[in-house]
């Protein structure tokens, strides 16, 4: 078996975590262009779990459980999160290091948007516009296993 062949089939395997990779994406409710729009997401790098695949359609789940159907071309393998913050409310603190010990750099809210890194012992290391360091893993939307 080929390299290549391996990773094909690693890319078949689901669920796995994606992200909107366009700042206009519709959910559809079937596999298909002919199938009602349900919704258009309008947050680059939102972060989904894709659930099932049909060709080049994708049946996917946003971080509210809404389920529908995406184009393939409409996502990437990039890893992404939404901070969930305690109750859904409260500002999450972002820190310089993998502790709660360390400077806490960042407050950020609840809904924010960001590209994840590695997560290690409970940390992620997260970039928010710039913004960048480690949140507690439990705070986030698409870290760890899909």
């Amino acid at each position: 078996m080929t390299s290549g062949t391996a990773r094909a089939s690693e890319d078949d395997k689901v669920p796995y975590w994606a992200s909107v990779d366009t700042d206009r994406a519709n959910l559809r409710v079937g596999p298909g262009e002919s199938y009602k729009i349900d919704w258009v997401y309008r947050r680059l790098h939102l972060p989904v779990k894709v659930l099932r695949r049909e060709g080049p359609w994708r049946l996917v789940e946003d971080p509210d459980g809404t389920k529908g159907w995406m184009r393939d071309l409409l996502l990437s393998r990039q890893r992404s999160a939404l901070v969930r913050g305690a109750g859904g409310k409260a500002l999450v603190k972002m820190h310089a290091a993998a502790s709660s010990a360390s400077p806490m750099l960042w407050r950020i809210e609840p809904g924010a948007v960001g590209i994840l890194g590695d997560c290690k012992e409970g940390w992620c290391p997260l970039d928010v516009e710039g913004h960048k360091g480690y949140v507690e893993q439990e705070m986030l939307w698409g870290a760890g296993a899909p």
